[in-house]
């Protein structure tokens, strides 16, 4: 195979995976994940935003139907777990959750922010759009 070939053949490969990862269906509402599913997740969207929350803390709920809100509204570009830290304590370890609501934000995979307490709908967009 001549160097001309591989260089054919490799870009078809690159193509076929992009083709792959904008086939991906993002779910229109958050999904629960847990410490075994964490990673899968998060890397399987080109952006995603973990909730870390609690069901006895009063802020998270009050975050929970704005993330919903923006679950549906920013589908196709968006995905959003969340997490119970009180039952994932792993993960919560992992990236030093001490506050709650936390929420985390990666892209391509990578841990890229953090968004710490009861933020409002404006200020998540406006810090996811600076990631798409």
């Amino acid at each position: 195979m001549d160097e001309l070939e591989y260089i054919r053949q490799k870009r078809m490969q690159e193509l076929q995976q992009s083709m792959e990862k904008k086939q991906i269906q993002y779910p229109s509402a958050p999904v629960t994940i847990n410490d075994a599913s964490f990673d899968e997740f998060v890397s399987k969207y080109q952006l995603v935003l973990v909730d870390c929350w609690a069901p006895w803390c009063g802020p998270c709920r009050m975050l929970s139907p704005v993330l919903d809100e923006l679950a549906t509204e920013m589908q196709g570009k968006l995905a959003i777990g969340k997490l119970n830290v009180d039952e994932q304590k792993m993960t919560a370890v992992k990236f030093g959750i001490t506050s709650i609501p936390a929420m985390l934000i990666f892209k391509e995979g990578k841990f890229v922010d953090k968004l710490i307490g009861a933020v409002p709908k404006q200020n998540i967009i406006q810090k996811l759009q600076s990631y798409m």
